[in-house]
């Protein structure tokens, strides 16, 4: 039986508990050989938490509670070359293949398709549960000949500073 997740809009003030999911999720790297080990002051980090403290203010994350309260997810929302795009999707890994991951990516969906021709993100290739799952709902791999500036210039930023810079992937899932 799956635990009750609800799902809301974030608050203003709610970084601590997206940075804290977000690191929790990130634990499950390491199975697949990435380490993802950026120090706090390092410029795509700072700039990452940047994005994510804009999209708070706006309104656009989703935090995905369990029964007790306790943010188990979040959907990060922004947007690329004047489109939304989900900037980051995350599970603490305690709570993978439970629900939580889906539910928030159908309220992005949801909030895309009110905003823009479809929804933008970029991932890694590699990982069995990220391509996949995002292809299970529509998104469809973009070839770079294909990338708008913005979407280019963000790429251009993780390839430096992430590991694994040839498996990041582009998607995109048109409105409806």
């Amino acid at each position: 039986m799956r635990p009750s997740i609800t799902t809301r809009t974030a608050a203003p003030d709610e970084l601590s508990s997206v940075l804290s999911v977000d690191d929790d999720a990130s634990r499950r790297y390491p199975t697949a050989g990435l380490i993802l080990d950026l120090p706090d002051g390092h410029p795509f980090a700072v700039a990452e938490r940047a994005r994510w403290a804009r999209s708070l203010a706006s309104g656009d994350v989703f935090i995905a509670e369990d029964a007790a309260r306790r943010a188990i997810g979040i959907a990060v929302l922004g947007w690329i070359d004047g489109e939304p795009y989900l900037d980051q999707l995350s599970v603490r890994l305690e709570q993978v293949g439970q629900g939580v991951g889906s539910a928030l990516l159908s309220l992005a969906i949801g909030w895309a398709d009110g905003r823009g021709p479809g929804l933008w993100l970029n991932t890694y290739r590699h990982l069995p549960w990220n391509r996949p799952f995002y292809e299970r709902r529509g998104f469809t791999a973009v070839a770079e000949a294909s990338w708008r500036p913005e979407m280019r210039a963000t790429l251009a930023k993780q390839r430096a500073s992430l590991p694994l810079p040839e498996e990041r992937l582009v998607m995109f899932r048109p409105r409806g």
